[in-house]
């Protein structure tokens, strides 16, 4: 962290920063996909573009955190991925054509997915590892999708699906704004004496272990990512209660931020990280056979909260549990390239080849198979010893 910014201006920033970073999200996550359906996109093509954030998370973020590193200009790398985002995402607003989408959403993506790790690290380094209140500090993300997505669901109602690339580059501007507000941060501040090599790192079984249960964790998600909503709304229900049912969940991921400072002092992180795999399972399970029963989907909506807020955390502890000081980075970067890049790239594009022939239901059948097979590994391969 900048030595002439104070901390409280400096979490501040970071807060904004997600707020806008997951408005995004909340906006792409939900609509995106209906959008796509409304320029009457077949399904295979629905799957690619839906997918393009979550394929260059595979390479992008590990390319810009090895340059933020050998260069030490985090601030500037992070600058330029703010403004280039949102130049990039402008071309929602001038083409309704696969190519010019695919391109420009490709090149935006690029750019925006090197944002997040840089900014992780730089947080975790100024709230010294303390990953509950990295948790707390992380709700205003989830704060900012649940806002864009109840906000967006009640325009596209009125307006139209089509407000939605108007929407984008409002949230991205916001976006490339906090890029120049956060500070720099200081990974080598904790590296001093740091014995283990990053290669070292990644021999560990339990480091395995771990990017093999994110990525089938994300690769799960993926059917979910990017069509949950035109499977519900194929259902009957309309666009203003499917952002209420994107919300429910990112709610329900806020209650379990909140409460992870007592969670993980009362459970042991590999119990938590199964049982969130196992929650995944059953939501999936779920959605695919419940769709129809406001109950039931209600319920698997809840499972969000450890489905992905319980994961995302745990897996931020044992990412900085096990890369320390200059590894930090590059860790983070590693985190999201196998669980948001490969999983979740592999999961939206897998959907959409065999959404036509299998079926809503049968897909997110699949998917609490995959969430199965990780709690699986999770428990064989994440080590009995476990520091709460």
């Amino acid at each position: 962290m900048s030595h002439t910014t104070p901390p409280r201006a400096a979490l501040l920033a970071i807060a904004g920063f997600y707020f806008c970073y997951f408005a995004f999200n909340g906006l792409f996550s939900p609509y995106w996909g209906l959008y796509l359906a409304a320029l009457a996109f077949p399904a295979w093509q629905i799957g690619i573009l839906t997918s393009l954030t979550q394929i260059n998370r595979i390479y992008a973020p590990t390319i810009w955190g090895w340059l933020a590193d050998r260069s030490g200009r985090q601030s500037l790398i992070l600058r330029i991925a703010g403004v280039a985002a949102l130049l990039g995402f402008t071309v929602l607003l001038f083409s309704r054509d696969f190519w010019p989408l695919f391109i420009g959403v490709l090149l935006a993506s690029f750019f925006w997915s090197a944002a997040l790790p840089l900014v992780e690290a730089t947080a975790m380094n100024l709230l010294r590892g303390d990953g509950g209140a990295y948790a707390r500090l992380r709700i205003w993300g989830s704060i900012g999708f649940v806002v864009a997505s109840v906000v967006a669901g009640y325009l596209i109602e009125v307006l139209g699906v089509a407000m939605l690339p108007w929407a984008v580059i409002s949230v991205m501007s916001g976006l490339a704004v906090y890029s120049f507000l956060v500070p720099q941060g200081d990974a080598g501040a904790s590296a001093r004496g740091e014995e283990a090599g990053f290669a070292d790192i990644l021999r560990r079984s339990e480091v395995q272990a771990l990017l093999a249960t994110c990525f089938l964790m994300a690769l799960a998600h993926g059917p979910y990512y990017s069509f949950f909503s035109i499977y519900v709304a194929d259902h009957g229900w309309s666009k203003s209660a499917i952002g209420w049912l994107w919300t429910l969940g990112v709610l329900a991921e806020i209650a379990v931020f909140w409460l992870m400072p007592q969670l993980t002092r009362r459970f042991a992180l590999k119990s938590l990280l199964i049982f969130g795999l196992l929650v995944a399972a059953l939501r999936f399970v779920l959605i695919a056979w419940g769709v129809s029963h406001p109950a039931l989907l209600l319920l698997a909506q809840l499972g969000h909260g450890f489905t992905f807020g319980c994961h995302h955390a745990v897996s931020m502890a044992y990412i900085h549990k096990h890369f320390q000081g200059r590894h930090q980075a590059k860790g983070q970067a590693l985190n999201i390239a196998f669980s948001f890049g490969l999983g979740g790239s592999a999961g939206g594009m897998l959907a959409g080849w065999v959404w036509p022939d299998w079926g809503g239901e049968w897909v997110f059948a699949a998917a609490a198979l995959t969430a199965g097979l990780g709690a699986l590994i999770a428990w064989l391969g994440m080590g009995r010893r476990e520091a709460r």
